[in-house]
C-alpha cells in the first residue's frame, strides 16, 4: 500500500540533505496506508460527515510543519510517527462530530475509539482466513461470527494489537513502535492475545505469518 519509488530511509536522508522534492515524496509515500487506518477506525456517524482522505490531508499538513524536527531527532520509525499524527486528527474528528466532551479522548488513548462493526467483521474474516479449520465455507462463516463475538469480549489492549497486526497489517517493528514497547514484548503480547482469543472461541486459530 505504499507508493513505488525510493524507499522511506532513502527519502529521509535526502530530506536531511535539503532535497525539497524528497520532502513531498516522503509525505505522500504512505498516504494510502494512512487512509486505510483512518477508514477502519471511523465511527459510522463520523464517516457520514468526514472523508478519510480529509483526515489524512490534515495529518500530512501537520507532518510537513514538523518534518524537519523529525528528521533531526528520529524519535520513532517514520510510519509510526506519521500514523501518530493521523491518529491525533482522527481523535479530533470524533471529538468534533460526536461532541465527546465528558472525557479526554487524547488522554485515554487508542481504546476509546471503538472499532466499528464493519471493521470488526473484517478483522474476524482475516483471522478466520488463517484458521486451520474448518474448511467448508458454511463452517467458516459460522466461525467468522464466533470470532467477531470473541473480539468484542477480548480485552482492549489485546484487541488493539490484533487490529494493528491484521487490519492495518503493520510489521512487528511498527506495531511495537506504535504501542511504545520492544519488539520482543510485542511478540509476546501478540501470542498471548491470540491464545486468549482461542480460549474464548474454543477453536484453534493459527497465526497468519504472511
Amino acid at each position: 500500500m505504499t507508493t513505488p519509488g525510493p524507499d522511506t530511509e532513502e527519502l529521509i536522508e535526502r530530506v536531511a540533505s535539503g532535497d525539497g522534492a524528497a520532502r513531498q515524496q516522503l509525505l505522500a509515500r504512505h498516504r494510502a496506508r494512512l487512509r486505510q487506518m483512518v477508514a477502519v477506525r471511523l465511527d459510522p456517524r463520523v464517516a457520514a460527515r468526514v472523508d478519510p482522505s480529509d483526515v489524512v490531508q490534515e495529518a500530512l499538513t501537520v507532518a510537513a510543519r514538523q518534518l524537519s524536527a523529525y528528521v533531526r531527532e528520529r524519535p520513532l520509525p517514520f510510519y509510526p510517527w506519521l500514523r501518530g499524527l493521523a491518529w491525533e486528527q482522527l481523535v479530533q474528528a470524533h471529538r468534533r462530530h460526536l461532541h465527546a466532551q465528558r472525557r479526554s479522548v487524547r488522554r485515554e488513548g487508542p481504546a476509546v475509539l471503538s472499532l466499528p462493526d464493519e471493521s470488526a467483521a473484517e478483522l474476524a474474516q482475516r483471522l478466520v482466513s488463517s484458521a486451520s479449520r474448518p474448511s467448508r465455507q458454511m463452517l467458516r462463516a459460522e466461525l467468522r461470527e464466533r470470532v467477531q463475538a470473541a473480539l468484542a469480549a477480548l480485552g482492549e489492549r489485546d484487541r488493539e494489537l490484533l487490529v494493528l497486526r491484521y487490519l492495518e497489517q503493520l510489521s512487528t517493528r511498527d506495531v511495537a513502535a506504535v504501542l511504545g514497547i520492544t519488539e520482543g514484548a510485542m511478540k509476546v503480547r501478540h501470542l498471548r492475545a491470540l491464545e486468549r482469543l482461542r480460549k474464548l472461541l474454543g477453536d484453534d486459530l493459527r497465526e497468519n505469518e504472511s
